[in-house]
């Protein structure tokens, strides 16, 4: 039977048709939906780990015991997890480990463009990119067996287009495949210096033996259109070339990135008068072809940045334009917003009217860098909110660590705050970390945490106590607020940021977009309304100036009630229903 699968879809079914046993993960756009396509099949164990690094630890382990093991992550957590994948790379397996890896050219959710090959050759790893959906699935059912035929661990490239888009994928039974015996063998599962030095000698053979299977696997294919332009490609880039440029080209797709073939590009490239390289991010490909005295146009004619295009690839190749009629129009821009009802709206709206310095995080709440609100001066990564500002307090010194708050989700403040947490407290800074608890992992699309007391199977678990995790690294000052309750949170920021000593605020009110969440009315501009436009400071989708008059979008309020409490002269009412 043949369905159309998302790749990210296609993903999870190739490894329930592998027969992977243990998936753990951390969501991440655009990895997210390969997990929770897991979670529904009944005979996989899946979970939502902590972070990256946790995840890529339980399924070394699940491998280590005798099971195929998946984790999947986003660019930017590959270098969470980097530390154990390069240590199990001197390992290597029992059962199947594959890492899937989702790399976000053009970043539509990314604080970073960031070329996931690297960790390929730098912790030397084989890695698999497939181009379509089909492939995603293909490709996950032989990684797990080279996975185990080479004793390696495999990556699996994906990008934001191969993820999220569509195509028809042939589904299968799953495969019956036994978990291996568990047997203690020290040498090769304790990476001490002395056991390490003598695995390293393996992964450089092992190297070897991979780059004589590159030259001859069928993942690597060679279309010989008989033309004289010649294409090395991967993945999506292999897609928009094809578009591109038909049977003007012959094409070499290399569904296998490392290692890479030497021979198979040497013959490739001697049948054409001129080959290019066509790769999105950076030339690995490119750099490898001359590194094997192959001349090879790469980025000289193609950019290091963002997605590239058919319309790109023709100009680059063919010097064609694309016709009038392919044209797209200008479209309106159309910035990032926090939805209406978004429980961070309140937060960075008082910080703003304090003027505080906001160390900012990763999540829904970056969004307080957007105008009006403009309160965070900083974002760097998942957890930095609470360290940075104790680096930024140690230099400044006490009269701007009174002027300065780091905001962190709830999901965030799992994955890498709390060591941030301990590190103010144990090394005496005085600085006030607001986690902004919403309920849910909010941004990659309401995942359970450790704080919402369910798995990803949505089962009852143990629920995380922020207020008792604070207490016990030694937070002694801990208050929960509302931060719709503008007048009461004001008052609390104020108070906590002029202490000398650790102190967190928990803003607590769930997301808005939670089917749990139900609010009463709309609200609507009453007659008492004075234009003061106070509640345009906000930056509510529903709110909007009409001439000089504020008017709220019905269609658009879910009547959450905040502009109600910000406007100085109560002329904000609910309608009657």
């Amino acid at each position: 039977m043949k369905k159309l699968l998302l790749g990210n879809a296609a993903v999870a079914r190739g490894a329930y048709e592998a027969g992977v046993n243990v998936v753990s993960s951390y969501p991440g756009t655009p990895s997210t939906e390969i997990t929770e396509e897991i979670a529904k099949y009944d005979e996989v164990y899946s979970e939502w780990a902590p972070n990256e690094k946790v995840a890529a630890e339980v399924a070394i382990g699940a491998s280590i015991a005798g099971g195929r093991a998946m984790s999947c992550c986003k660019h930017v957590g590959l270098n969470v997890m980097a530390d154990p994948v390069f240590t199990v790379s001197y390992i290597g397996v029992n059962g199947g480990l594959v890492f899937c890896v989702a790399d976000d050219p053009g970043m539509h959710s990314s604080q970073n463009e960031q070329d996931s090959r690297h960790y390929a050759r730098a912790s030397k790893v084989m890695m698999l990119e497939p181009a379509d959906s089909a492939e995603c699935k293909e490709y996950t059912k032989r990684a797990f067996a080279l996975s185990e035929e080479y004793d390696t661990p495999v990556f699996l490239r994906l990008s934001t287009r191969v993820s999220h888009s569509q195509s028809l994928v042939e589904l299968c039974e799953r495969e019956d495949v036994a978990v291996k015996e568990y047997q203690k063998d020290i040498a090769k599962n304790v990476m001490m210096p002395g056991n390490a030095i003598k695995k390293h000698v393996i992964v450089e053979q092992r190297e070897k033996d991979l780059r004589a299977f590159a030259e001859t696997t069928d993942l690597n294919t060679v279309e010989d259109n008989g033309a004289k332009i010649g294409v090395i490609t991967a993945g999506i880039a292999y897609m928009y070339a094809k578009e591109a440029l038909g049977t003007q080209a012959n094409f070499l797709k290399l569904g296998m990135v490392y290692p890479l073939p030497t021979q198979l590009i040497k013959d490739f490239a001697s049948k054409c008068d001129k080959v290019y390289v066509i790769e999105e991010l950076d030339p690995i490909l490119e750099d490898y072809c001359k590194s094997i005295g192959v001349e090879v146009i790469g980025k000289e004619k193609f950019t290091l940045l963002g997605e590239y295009t058919p319309a790109m690839i023709a100009k680059a190749v063919l010097g064609e334009d694309a016709p009038a009629s392919a044209s797209i129009e200008a479209i309106p821009a159309r910035p990032p917003v926090m939805c209406p009802g978004c429980p961070h709206r309140g937060t960075f709206y008082v910080l703003k009217k304090l003027g505080l310095t906001v160390s900012g995080d990763i999540g829904c709440y970056t969004l307080g860098t957007v105008a009006p609100l403009q309160s965070v001066d900083t974002t760097i990564c998942m957890g930095a909110s609470v360290s940075a500002a104790l680096g930024m307090s140690k230099v400044k010194g006490k009269e701007f660590n009174n002027k300065l708050v780091s905001v962190i989700g709830d999901s965030t403040f799992m994955h890498s705050g709390i060591t941030g947490l301990i590190d103010i407290v144990y090394n005496k800074g005085a600085n006030t970390v607001i986690i902004l608890d919403n309920s849910i992992t909010g941004m990659t699309g309401h995942q359970d945490n450790p704080t919402t007391g369910k798995t990803i199977k949505g089962e009852a678990t143990k629920q995380v106590n922020l207020i008792k995790l604070a207490e016990a690294v030694g937070v002694e000052h801990i208050v929960v607020a509302d931060p719709f309750d503008v007048k009461n949170f004001e008052a609390v920021v104020k108070e906590e940021v002029n202490r000398d000593e650790p102190s967190v605020i928990i803003a607590q009110r769930p997301c808005a977009l939670l089917k749990g969440v139900k609010y009463e009315g709309k609200c609507h501009i009453s007659d008492a309304c004075k234009k003061c436009k106070v509640c345009m400071k906000l930056g509510c989708p529903a709110i909007s100036l009409k001439g000089d008059a504020v008017e709220i979008d019905a269609t658009q309020c879910n009547g959450c009630g905040l502009c109600m409490n910000v406007c100085p002269f109560k002329a904000i009412k609910k309608c009657e229903n």
